[in-house]
């Protein structure tokens, strides 16, 4: 497993080890001890969420906050997504700045995303399967987001060849400076 940080503090890119031969492959998709031991972070994951998108299905940006906010290690199983994390850390050298990354089934690639940061994504592909990890149970009264066209942000999302598809829920979402940490 290699692990490379990202611009955002606490936020982790990771490279699993693939093994393949006539048969397929075999990969270790996640290994609490050597996380810990090369990114320094404890983690105990106790929730495991799977999505499926099609082509253009843009998801977040969301976060819970307080004592129920998550840090997640989210892949794609099947597809291709763009993957975006804003920081919405107070105090933080990176608070407001985002990172984005292509998350696919042939690349393997992970991302850890530490507690505080707003997460999203945008389907690349139809019937993508997003699944992740959370340390911390979903609850509803401490949900947040942030809408993803939010202007200061300034997120360059792919583009498709289609208008995104994105909930009722996510386009009510408040712009950045209006969120209530």
């Amino acid at each position: 497993m290699q692990i490379r940080p990202t611009p955002l503090e606490g936020c982790f890119i990771i490279q699993p080890k693939i093994f393949e031969d006539e048969r397929g492959y075999f990969y270790e998709s996640f290994n609490k001890q050597q996380f810990e031991n090369l990114t320094g972070q404890r983690i105990n994951f106790v929730q495991d969420n799977e999505s499926l998108s099609s082509k253009g299905v843009l998801r977040g940006l969301h976060f819970q906050k307080g004592e129920f906010a998550q840090a997640k290690l989210v892949r794609v199983v099947k597809g291709a997504v763009q993957d975006v994390v804003v920081d919405v850390r107070p105090g933080s050298k990176t608070y407001g700045q985002f990172f984005s990354i292509e998350l696919s089934e042939e690349n393997k690639t992970q991302l850890f995303i530490p507690r505080g940061l707003a997460h999203g994504f945008l389907a690349l592909e139809d019937t993508t399967v997003f699944s992740y990890k959370c340390d911390n149970f979903y609850n509803k009264e401490a949900e947040l987001g942030i809408i993803f066209n939010d202007k200061d942000l300034k997120i360059t999302w792919n583009s498709l060849d289609n208008d995104f598809i994105v909930s009722e829920k996510d386009l009510k979402l408040p712009k950045f400076r209006t969120i209530d940490l």
